[in-house]
Order: C-alpha cells, then structure tokens, then sequence
C-alpha cells in the first residue's frame, strides 16, 4: 500500500520549501494543496512557488485554472485521487501534497460530502444577488433557508454562504442535508506532518512577506488584472476576493492609502494563519514539529524509512 504524505501548517511558515527537498528524497512529485495557487496570473499575491522552485520538483494543481473559473474541493478531491491512481505524481510508493488550504486536505484525507455540484446558471444567478444585496443579505436568505448550517458557518465567509445558497436554490434542499460528514475509506496510508513557529515569529514572517509582495510588484500585477476586467465590462472574479488582493484593490478604486492597504494585508493574513492552526489543531493525526529545526530527513523519520 502507498503512503501519501502531506505537509502542512500556516501560510508563511515554511512549506514550499521543505517540500521540495522531501520530494526530491521520495523521488515524487508534489500536489499543491493551496486554492488559490492553482489561478494562473494570481502570482505574487499568493506566494507561489518562484519559476526556479518551480524547475526542481514537478507541481500538480498549481496554474491549472483559469482565474475565472469554478472549481471546489470535491472536485479537488477527485482530481487528486485520479492523479495517484495513475502513478503519474510518483517513482516510488510516495505520494506527497504540501500546502494549507484546510478543506481541500481535509477532502484528499477524509473525504467530502456527495454535495451536488453547481450548475452555470446557479452560479451567475448568486453571483448576481451578492453583487446586488450583499454578503449581509445573503446570510439572511441561508437562515431562512438553512437555519442549522447558518448557525456554524463562519458569516464572513463569502465562499461558504454563497455555496451553501448555490446547493439550496438549486436543489430544493437544505445544504445540511447534503453534509455527513462520514470520513471516507482510502486505498493508501496517510501521515500528516504540520509545520509551526512561535506566534510572534510566524506574525513578523507574515509581515516581512507581504512588504516583500509590494516590493516585487503585488501593485502592478492587481492594476493590470484590475484594468483587464475593468476595460472589458466583466465583474470581478471571485478568485480576487483573497486577502491581498482585495486590500489593492480598495488602493486602485481611491479608497485607501497604500500604507493603510499594506497594514490591513498583514493583519488579515494574521488573522487567516490563526484560523488555519485553529482548524489543525483538531485534528489528533498531524505531527507537529517546529519549522526552525525541522529537515527533510525528520520528515522521512515520521515515514518510517
């Protein structure tokens, strides 16, 4: 039986670049596991992988979508289980995925519910009422509709409300009724490696980064995406609405001060690393080792070799 191995942990803690040196050592690809990654022209604002990382180890799910196209985690977690099935991610009896996108490693290792997927004319259609009314007003109709998916979903969360009303006005039905939450069976081995720093060093990482976005360009490469659907009358995509992005854009229309943009970016990126060791945290299965003393010989340690 295959092992898949999957590193993970907060943005800006190191992952991209550790990952690398454990596939070299596997003699395996790697599977991004980072949604927004995957959005070609979404480059700096996302901290992909650099063209040179890019040239050592082959990446899956990275610059393999259109910025305006649709995708989830279930579709996520079909593709990924069809890449290892046909062996075309490794040369040895590893699998590796590396990222922290929480759903999306949660859909490869658990499984994700049957949830319908959403057809074109439903997703204009919400596309359309949130540009017109509202997150606001959307988290109204999901009470109505879905009191108890209402009640645990985080209300700030654009993505999960408009899917959640996608599923209801679509199928008749309550998004809850869709959700199990049955952990899946699967053909391989999983070891869960997480990566972490000391709140106050990941914070000042956090920081660092994002002046070092503005500083490689983040502003021009907003503008020109900005500019591009600006000048032909298309609304914005919703790969655009992610932390950086849409603190430029308010920068671009007159709203904020470039200064002012750049402390918002990093304290909601503070804010999202928080959220993803929330969300890690639950999950007894992950070996946590600290980011500053950690190689990839201890990683193929936790492995077993």
């Amino acid at each position: 039986m295959s092992t898949l191995i999957v590193i993970l942990g907060p943005t800006a803690v190191g992952k991209t670049e550790l990952g690398i040196e454990v596939a070299k050592l596997l003699n395996c690809d790697i599977i991004s596991a980072d949604s927004r990654q995957m959005f070609r022209k979404l480059d700096i604002g996302t901290a992909k992988p650099s063209q040179e990382e890019l040239a050592q180890v082959k990446h899956h799910f990275i610059n393999n979508l259109d910025i305006n196209e649709y995708y989830s985690a279930a579709q996520f977690e079909e593709d990924v289980l069809q890449l290892m099935a046909s062996g075309k991610d490794s040369r040895s009896d590893f699998h590796l995925m590396v990222g922290g996108s929480m759903m999306y490693i949660d859909a490869v290792c658990n499984g994700i519910d049957n949830i319908p997927t959403v057809d074109a004319e439903t997703r204009v259609l919400m596309k359309d009422r949130l540009q017109t009314y509202g997150l606001e007003r959307l988290c109204e109709e999901l009470r109505l509709l879905d009191p108890e998916y209402y009640q645990i979903v985080d209300h700030k969360n654009t993505q999960r409300i408009v899917h959640a009303l996608e599923i209801c006005y679509m199928t008749g039905k309550t998004y809850t009724s869709f959700r199990c939450n049955t952990k899946k069976e699967r053909p391989f081995n999983i070891i869960k490696v997480g990566l972490y720093r000391e709140r106050e060093e990941l914070f000042n990482r956090i920081n660092r980064r994002v002046v070092k976005m503005m500083d490689n360009g983040f502003m021009n490469e907003v503008k020109n995406l900005y500019d591009e659907y600006l000048h032909s009358g298309q609304t914005l995509p919703n790969a655009l609405n992610t932390v950086g992005y849409k603190e430029i854009i308010n920068v671009i229309k007159g709203e904020w001060e470039e200064n002012f943009a750049v402390a918002r970016m990093q304290k909601n990126t503070r804010v999202y690393a928080k959220k993803q060791m929330t969300w890690f945290k639950k999950d007894r299965d992950i070996h946590w080792i600290n980011a500053n003393v950690v190689s990839s010989e201890d990683i193929i340690k936790c492995v077993g070799l």
